[in-house]
């Protein structure tokens, strides 16, 4: 089972739809349980990372998460999914985050217009599954203000450029995070989830 985890934020339903358009089915769901039985995990993100972790703190979540991925599990972080993966963020102060992740979350460099908002490339820095049928440089869609900066940079595997180069996507084993959309990024975004699923699934 595919399961997308349900923290209290909004744009789950664009995920799920995202994954029906390939073919597959999925469950929304705030239960620590339903983490531990599934297959394939997927935590999406909108809004800050602070309110995210007070949601994932409130549903008993971070536990779970923690140890799904100790486990080596499939599992996608999106957004700020992604940035709650790290030790902390900036954004409000300073926040913990689920300390997967060594690293911090900062804000983009002043002078850029925030939030960064629209279509930007993603260069390929680690050749991944993936990336499969994604030529290098595509376009995806992001909405952000805050960006991932890992300690370990063999983790970046995706870079953008918004002022400065940010990391837009980390793999870790079989955790894989994104700091675009893949659900507002057309058939690329598909094929990303598409790739994921099936190393996820082993087909």
């Amino acid at each position: 089972m595919i399961t997308i985890i349900d923290y209290g934020a909004g744009n789950l339903r664009s995920v799920v739809n995202a994954i029906s358009r390939i073919g597959y089915q999925s469950k929304i769901t705030s239960a620590p349980a339903d983490l531990y039985n599934a297959q394939v995990v997927i935590l999406p993100g909108v809004g800050a990372a602070g309110d995210t972790m007070a949601g994932l703190k409130k549903h008993g979540l971070v536990e779970p998460i923690r140890k799904i991925i100790a486990e080596g599990r499939p599992f996608m972080g999106i957004c700020i999914g992604l940035q709650v993966l790290l030790t902390g963020t900036e954004e409000g102060g300073w926040h913990d985050c689920l300390d997967i992740i060594p690293g911090r979350v900062r804000k983009l460099p002043p002078g850029l217009k925030i939030p960064h908002m629209g279509w930007n490339q993603v260069r390929q820095i680690t050749a991944h599954p993936i990336y499969k049928g994604i030529p290098d440089g595509t376009n995806f869609y992001f909405v952000h203000s805050y960006y991932a900066e890992p300690e370990d940079e063999s983790l970046v595997a995706g870079k953008t450029d918004y002022g400065i180069p940010f990391c837009s996507v980390i793999i870790h084993n079989n955790l894989i995070a994104t700091q675009f959309h893949p659900e507002k990024s057309g058939e690329s975004g598909l094929k990303i989830y598409d790739n994921f699923i099936k190393q996820a699934i082993g087909t």
